[in-house]
């Protein structure tokens, strides 16, 4: 009998990837979402064909309860998502990612399943991996306030010595920056101390920038190359903080859904933290310029020289981890899979919200 797979946040940008990648194997599949606005846009999106779908907030124990019957493993993708809105709406993201994760794991407790697999973030880390000249690893690399409000963006070490990013692998310890990165934290620890408790496999999946087509053009709290479209698209220039110099990781979608199916089959995943991302790193300017190149807009990007508050300097994947226990290996690179979403977004119609999120950050005064 093909088994069944309860997706929490499963009409969102990275769940109906999930459900697509489930159903090709075979699996049936039920959804919770609570459509959001700021994601979906008051709209109702169908579920992908052979889904069930139940719209409910993930904190409403009653469809919790529903939606985990018959379920032979969850994937729970539910969450709020944004650095710098998590820093004035605290209650909001609180709210939905660690009171959600609980009320589901409370729910799983008359209804185990034998694996849970949750989305955290790479925003747990803080700063990312760095050494020094001398080769000596610093995993607690910070910027102090200081230097950022000078414009010595790079963070250094204890002797001011200069630091080198390197990948991040899942033995640094987290620092957390943001509201944002608290609550993810929260709900990965949750899950996997539940299953610990109950005997249920928790695997948390610790996303890079994940970037494809469908994510949300008109919430500027989502992904980097979708803000970036989105003001392209407007005929607007790119914003970005900072210099533009600073390192990320971008991941395409069908690699994290991938990832996603095989940390809930693969025997020795159970209670591990991965890494997901490309294992490449990108300077945030250089991917603008790509995205503008692929939408064919000559529109350069506009580097603000200021810092958000809650944001690191460099974080970029080691992937290892990945590759030894679910045998992942990214398929698509970001410089060379960009067709399918520059197609879409030229099909698309977007709201800027970029400069109103700007003004919304300097207002409470969490951009120097």
């Amino acid at each position: 009998m093909a088994a069944r797979y309860l997706v929490t946040g499963g009409l969102g940008f990275i769940g109906r990837y999930l459900c697509r990648e489930l159903l090709d194997q075979g699996a049936e599949v039920r959804v919770l979402d609570g459509l959001v606005d700021q994601v979906h846009g008051g709209s109702h999106p169908e579920p992908e064909p052979g889904v069930e779908a139940i719209v409910a907030d993930v904190r409403d124990a009653e469809a919790v309860r529903a939606a985990l019957d018959g379920v032979d493993g969850v994937f729970h993708l539910a969450a709020e998502v944004g650095v710098g809105q998590s820093m004035y709406e605290i209650g909001r993201y609180v709210g939905a990612n660690d009171l959600g994760t609980a009320v589901l794991l409370e729910q799983m407790i008359a209804r185990p399943v034998p694996r849970i697999v949750v989305a955290s973030s790479m925003s747990v880390y803080g700063e990312g991996l760095y050494r020094t000249a001398d080769g000596r690893r610093v995993d607690r690399a910070r910027r102090k306030a200081a230097r950022v409000r000078a414009g010595l963006w790079e963070p250094v070490g204890p002797g001011g010595e200069a630091l080198e990013p390197i990948p991040t692998d899942e033995e640094k310890p987290v620092d957390l920056a943001s509201i944002y990165a608290l609550t993810k934290y929260a709900q990965e620890r949750a899950c996997l101390i539940f299953g610990d408790a109950y005997g249920v496999d928790a695997v948390a999946l610790r996303l890079f920038n994940v970037f494809g087509a469908g994510q949300a053009l008109s919430n500027p709290y989502t992904g980097v190359l979708a803000n970036f479209a989105s003001r392209l698209l407007n005929g607007e220039r790119p914003l970005i903080f900072e210099d533009g110099a600073q390192k990320r990781d971008f991941v395409d979608v069908r690699d994290v859904a991938r990832a996603f199916r095989l940390a809930m089959t693969e025997p020795r995943a159970a209670g591990e933290v991965i890494n997901v991302g490309s294992g490449r790193a990108y300077s945030v300017a250089d991917v603008a310029r790509i995205v503008a190149r692929a939408l064919g807009k000559d529109i350069p990007p506009e580097i603000l020289l200021k810092a958000r508050s809650g944001d690191i300097r460099n974080c970029f994947a080691d992937i290892g981890k990945a590759r030894d226990l679910l045998g992942f290996e990214p398929r698509h690179r970001l410089e060379n899979s960009l067709d399918g979403f520059a197609e879409w977004v030229l099909a698309s119609t977007a709201t800027d919200r970029a400069a109103e999120m700007r003004r919304e950050l300097e207002r409470r005064g969490l951009v120097t």
